[in-house]
């Protein structure tokens, strides 16, 4: 697969391992900073994002997205958390060390972009398309195999991102972080996809803001509108590695949970082959995850889907197939978890059974 670009793969009906979360992953190392979730980090800490990275291609992912989240002008410049760093730099940089990790395992390099507040404050068309501009003009000075329209709330915008992506003569995928109901102007999943199809999205889907299995029902949505209209393209899902049984329209931004104690949430690896298989078994083939989504998460998608792809990735040999190793476990209660049946099961504790928010203990 080393030489096949990302429709080549596709078109082959390869399934294609995508990576897991980097801000929200980053800012628990210490390395981003929560709240407006800006990049700097690929300018300020490359050996940081190029771990990560590292530990996704582990893994088993086939592509390694650019960390260029949030890395438009405005937005940086909105979120002042960074005077000496333009957005062309971190873009840059961010690029550099894709590339470097990506041709350590064969994988393929996604260039991206995502929604801008000056969408959000009424800007006009072609200011926003400006910005997309300014992003793909950097983009085409380095190595980037397709590229990658995502995070977006409106699929206007995501349109808009789709059109200026593909004057840069490379594949375009595009994700919206929308629910089931829709985008958050109420038009249907199924419709949204055929207005990306139609603007020249190669791949279209679904990422972040909710959890794997909800994502999973939005694109089952977005199929049914493409087959109606009579359009084709690949399909991708990248989820939320959190449980938002809500499955409320703003997504996880919107619980009280948010940013900062969304631990009692984490999805468990097993969670995760369960996603890997509706996924696939939905006719989804571009299978990865968004914030929350760590290395493990990752390397559960390969495992669940190893014999489709006819491999184990590398960090694999540190982890048997649903829990096998612990047949040789000392203790006996443990020995007994050993296998698919216990740990699928298994409905994992919050580990705080009645307990009261700490603000109202005396201690």
């Amino acid at each position: 697969t080393e030489n096949k670009g990302i429709l080549e793969r596709l078109d082959a009906g390869e399934v294609v391992v995508g990576d897991g979360g980097y801000v929200m992953q980053l800012e628990r190392r210490g390395y981003v900073k929560a709240g407006h979730w800006t990049p700097e980090a690929a300018v300020e800490h490359p050996e940081a994002v190029r771990q990560l990275h590292r530990e996704f291609l582990r893994a088993g992912a086939d592509v390694i997205q650019t960390f260029t989240f949030y890395c438009s002008e405005d937005k940086l410049e909105m979120s002042a958390n960074v005077s000496n760093i333009t957005g062309a730099q971190i873009n840059s940089a961010a690029c550099d060390l894709a590339r470097e990790v990506a041709d350590e395992g064969g994988a393929l390099v996604a260039g991206g972009v995502s929604q801008t507040p000056l969408y959000a404050n009424k800007g006009s068309e072609s200011a926003v398309k400006a910005i997309f501009k300014k992003q793909l003009d950097d983009f085409l000075k380095k190595d980037i195999d397709f590229f990658m329209v995502e995070y977006f709330d409106y699929v206007e915008e995501a349109v808009w991102g789709v059109e200026v992506m593909k004057t840069g003569g490379k594949p375009v995928g595009a994700t919206l972080c929308i629910s089931p109901h829709g985008d958050r102007e109420g038009v249907p999943p199924g419709e949204c996809a055929v207005r990306l199809v139609k603007a020249g999205a190669d791949i279209v889907g679904i990422n972040c803001h909710l959890d794997p299995l909800t994502c999973v029902r939005t694109v089952k949505l977005m199929k049914e509108g493409l087959e109606k209209a009579g359009l084709k393209a690949h399909l991708i899902v990248q989820p939320l590695g959190f449980h938002t049984p809500e499955c409320n329209i703003g997504g996880y931004v919107s619980l009280p949970e948010y940013p900062f104690a969304l631990e009692t949430r984490i999805i468990t690896r097993w969670d995760v082959h369960k996603y890997a298989r509706e996924a696939y078994n939905a006719g989804i083939r571009y299978i990865g995850g968004c914030c929350g989504f760590e290395p493990y998460h990752i390397r559960a998608i390969s495992e669940e889907l190893a014999e489709e792809r006819g491999f184990l990735p590398p960090a694999s040999t540190k982890h048997s197939l649903w829990a096998s190793t612990l047949e040789t476990h000392t203790k006996p209660w443990i020995k007994a978890r050993a296998g698919r049946q216990y740990w699928e099961n298994l409905l994992p504790a919050s580990g705080r059974p009645n307990v009261l928010p700490w603000r109202h203990l005396r201690i």
